[in-house]
């Protein structure tokens, strides 16, 4: 009977125990397509509390790998630290999530907002190169759901811009860039000045001697992106 209520008790504590930072793999149904997606977890995580979320979209063709490599350069230290959850999905169907793959929102940010108890409007958002474009791309689409908007390099691209540009008023928005990527500074550029003259609020950040992959580890560039996350006031 003693042991039986030691192994009892033992598997009470361990249940009760907050797990350990991890990243897992997971998958869904959302807008009619099958999405497999990596969620970072941090320390001490605890199902059923509210976390601060960050979507991340991985450049490139956004497959599931590069979604788990971009977690892992520029994300999953300072999430499992700072307590954040974050959450990479790759590509349902080969298509870019400012193409054809956009038909997961907003059933995939309901599933976050669900799961991890955000408040409405309180999700953030990034991506870097293609996954940059996707970032703005559905913040601008469903702006009602984010408080910050980061591309490193990343900016809204695209027909009607100006027009679509106004849904993201609200948010805080970042935009870093390589020095030695001219093409994507030029444009950021001209998007980040004309939104400043617009009263956006919006900082723009040119990383020297980096060119379009922006290589986190050599500029702090994981914790400057979560300091800009936590300093942005509502």
């Amino acid at each position: 009977m003693k042991c039986a209520a030691l192994v009892a008790a033992t598997a009470l504590l361990c249940a009760a125990r907050p797990a350990s930072a991890e990243m897992i793999e997971k998958s869904g149904r959302f807008g009619g397509l099958q999405v497999t997606y990596t969620v970072v977890l941090p320390n001490g995580y605890a199902p059923g509390r509210a976390y601060p979320v960050v979507l991340v979209f991985t450049g490139g063709a956004q497959q599931l790998r590069g979604a788990e490599n971009t977690l892992t350069a520029d994300w999953r230290h300072e999430a499992e630290t700072r307590g954040y959850v974050v959450v990479s999905p790759g590509t349902p169907n080969g298509e870019l999530f400012f193409e054809g793959a956009d038909r997961i929102f907003p059933e995939f940010l309901d599933m976050i907002v669900r799961e991890y108890r955000v408040p409405m409007g309180r999700l953030h958002v990034a991506g870097h190169s293609n996954g940059g474009l996707s970032a703005f791309h559905v913040a601008a689409k469903h702006p009602a759901y984010f408080a910050t908007l980061t591309g490193y390099p990343g900016l809204l691209d695209g027909v009607d811009t100006a027009r679509r540009l106004q849904g993201l008023q609200r948010l805080c928005i970042y935009m870093h860039v390589g020095n030695q990527d001219p093409e994507w500074m030029t444009a950021m550029l001209r998007q980040a000045e004309e939104l400043t003259r617009q009263g956006f609020r919006i900082q723009f950040k040119v990383e020297n001697n980096q060119a379009h992959r922006l290589r986190a580890a050599e500029i702090n560039l994981s914790a400057r992106l979560f300091d800009q996350i936590e300093s942005c006031g509502r």
